[in-house]
């Protein structure tokens, strides 16, 4: 061997690196590995911690709708309280009094209305529904007509001429002229005069003895009349117009035609709706 060769290892007698060892520079190398992977470690940690916490969340909402084994739970129903349906009102012996009607006297059931010529829910029954109910149950309905003022004065005078025409036997054909005129008789009961004069001009118009019409109604011969039909009316409970009773059963509001039907039916079995029919608007009520 040569005796030129000082050492083999580094200057100052340090041992250079062997294969596999760190040098100088590899201790810093090494430390930033071990930082790096500290880091990785942590990171994998809190991704497990994460996925881990999803999966139980999942298996709780899963639970939530299976029960054991996998089998599906009944899922609660929300409790829906049944509405207790309102008994119908029924007044005894209600009073037909001596007014206009047609139809038998003796029909299984009799309806008497409660109304005022200056109502426009009593002229949508009178043109819409009365007509159906006539057609529908002749000889089997009495179907009265009553007088209940809501609209004061002017109400009352249209009333007491409608009395007056029925003196002489027009009380039906004065009735339907005046819902045919129902706008032109609503703008003048401002003027108490116009209007009795209009009043008059119907009477003309359908062949009544003027002078014995005119005489009946400035007399105010019926005005007692109408106002005891509007006293009975309020005593039975009517609040507003139209008011019916069948066979004794309120129905308030124009109503229907179905509706009246389910009543009259029902009264012609001998009894009365299930329930009170639902509200639907009136004059003054």
């Amino acid at each position: 061997m040569s005796e030129g060769r000082k050492g083999s290892g580094r200057k100052g007698g340090q041992p250079e690196a062997g294969p596999g060892e760190p040098g100088r520079g590899g201790s810093a190398a090494q430390t930033g590995w071990i930082v790096s992977a500290n880091v990785l470690a942590v990171l994998a940690l809190v991704l497990a911690v994460v996925a881990l916490v999803l999966y139980i969340t999942e298996d709780d909402e899963e639970g939530s709708l299976t029960g054991a084994a996998g089998q599906p739970t009944a899922t609660a129903q929300p409790t829906v309280v049944q509405p207790t349906p309102t008994p119908p009102i029924v007044v005894e012996n209600v009073s037909v009094d001596d007014d206009p009607s047609w139809g038998p006297e003796d029909a299984p059931v009799t309806i008497v209305e409660f109304s005022e010529f200056l109502c426009p829910y009593c002229q949508r029954f009178a043109e819409q529904t009365l007509p159906l109910i006539q057609d529908a149950y002749e000889g089997k309905v009495r179907y009265v007509y009553r007088d209940f003022i809501v609209h004061g004065e002017p109400s009352l005078k249209i009333s007491e001429a409608a009395e007056c025409a029925d003196d002489q036997g027009k009380f039906w054909e004065y009735h339907d002229n005046l819902w045919e005129n129902y706008q032109a008789v609503g703008q003048q009961t401002g003027d108490i005069a116009g209007l009795v004069a209009s009043l008059k001009t119907y009477a003309a118009d359908l062949g009544l003895d003027t002078a014995t019409f005119n005489d009946c109604l400035d007399s105010d011969k019926y005005a007692s009349e109408v106002q005891k039909d509007s006293q009975d009316a309020a005593s039975y409970g009517v609040t507003g117009t139209p008011g019916f009773f069948i066979n004794g059963q309120l129905v308030m509001g124009a109503q229907p035609f179905d509706n009246f039907k389910a009543v009259i039916d029902a009264a012609l079995q001998g009894g009365e709706s299930g329930s009170a029919l639902p509200t639907v608007p009136s004059a003054g009520g």
